[in-house]
């Protein structure tokens, strides 16, 4: 059975017999977590186990591990902290920040890896423009040329470990105050004034770029409809322009700001068939039977080749990993970042 288009979660720490007759169902590809689904060490390692064990090829795990506000699973994993930490470190010593970026990519696959997390919605790409508070933190950096390279070295620490990276969000959550999350989210800004913001993109498609996360941002003088819904972003903008050959993701369809395009079985059908390989369906369960039925025959090889390639590889256990010179040394660079300088009293 090869991999559907839609990703759904779970509500515990275990698969219910609902949930298991969903993941059966061909239109699925996968299950993210979250931190409800995380208990302790042998839980997570069972319940990623049970997931990949329900096909053949097995299903996706994914999460979101940015670190930061937005990271699913704590101890033993390491205490990540916001991407913007590396921002600060750039501007002081770049050479610096970059290879803590490569070290903080690194130790994140890793971690995951070892649990047989396949892979983390991460970077975030979107540049610091001091307005979206859903962004805040969760950005690198607020310079194009900084973002490119930090990104850059993130990618390459996440790839040494096996694990493929996805960019988000496309094309910018930036210029928003509003959260999709919960409520419409429009960028008035026109296509040429959104040349910095997709820079990162196209920086990270010039080298390898696993999958893209498409935001639910409007952009009216662009396209009326939702980045995630539209064609002339996903096909003609992400596939033709930038020669984008990855995955194409949308964020999750239980939005707020994806409301307008209809219901939650017309909002994947959209996403579908504006260009997106995959749909993220979270927090609705009651939603999850409809839009398999919406989704039922449906079939894409183009996609389930781009999403084959988001499985996780060359794993190491956990304690082989935390035994390895590479995880202590990563370890402790990432724990510098967080470290407070002291601060000298005179007098």
């Amino acid at each position: 059975m090869s991999l559907g288009p839609l990703m759904i979660d779970l509500r515990g720490t275990s698969i219910d017999d609902e949930e298991l007759r969903w993941l059966a169902s061909p239109a699925v590809c996968g299950v993210i977590l979250f931190a409800r689904n995380f208990e302790n060490r042998e839980q997570l390692k069972q319940l990623v186990a049970s997931i990949h064990d329900v096909r053949d090829p097995p299903l996706l795990v994914a999460v979101d591990q940015e670190g930061g506000r937005v990271q699913r699973f704590v101890d033993p994993f390491t205490r990540l902290p916001p991407l913007s930490t590396l921002g600060h470190l750039y501007d002081v010593d770049v050479g610096r920040a970059l290879t803590s970026a490569r070290a903080f990519g690194w130790l994140m696959a890793a971690e995951l890896l070892s649990f047989g997390v396949d892979l983390s919605f991460a970077p975030v790409v979107d540049l610091d423009r001091g307005l979206a508070e859903v962004i805040g933190d969760r950005a690198l950096h607020s310079s194009a040329t900084a973002v490119c390279q930090l990104a850059s070295a993130f990618a390459a620490g996440a790839h040494d470990a096996g694990m493929a990276i996805t960019a988000k969000h496309f094309p910018t959550h930036a210029g928003v105050i509003c959260d999709s999350h919960i409520e419409s989210a429009v960028d008035g800004r026109e296509f040429n004034d959104l040349w910095d913001d997709l820079q990162p993109y196209r920086h990270l498609i010039n080298g390898r770029l696993d999958a893209i996360m498409v935001a639910h941002v409007s952009f009216p003088n662009v396209d009326p409809l939702p980045a995630s819904f539209s064609r002339w972003w996903l096909t003609e903008q992400l596939r033709g322009q930038l020669s984008f050959g990855g995955a194409i993701i949308s964020d999750d369809i239980s939005m707020i700001a994806a409301e307008t395009v209809g219901s939650y079985a017309e909002r994947a059908r959209a996403a579908l068939e504006a260009g997106c390989d995959m749909v993220l369906l979270c927090n609705a369960a009651e939603e999850i039977p409809a839009v398999l039925d919406a989704l039922d025959g449906y079939s894409s090889p183009p996609s389930q080749l781009h999403l084959m390639r988001l499985h996780g590889r060359g794993k190491k256990d956990w304690d082989t990993l935390c035994a390895s010179s590479e995880w202590r040394e990563a370890r402790e660079l990432i724990r510098s970042l967080s470290a407070r300088p002291e601060i000298e009293l005179e007098g």
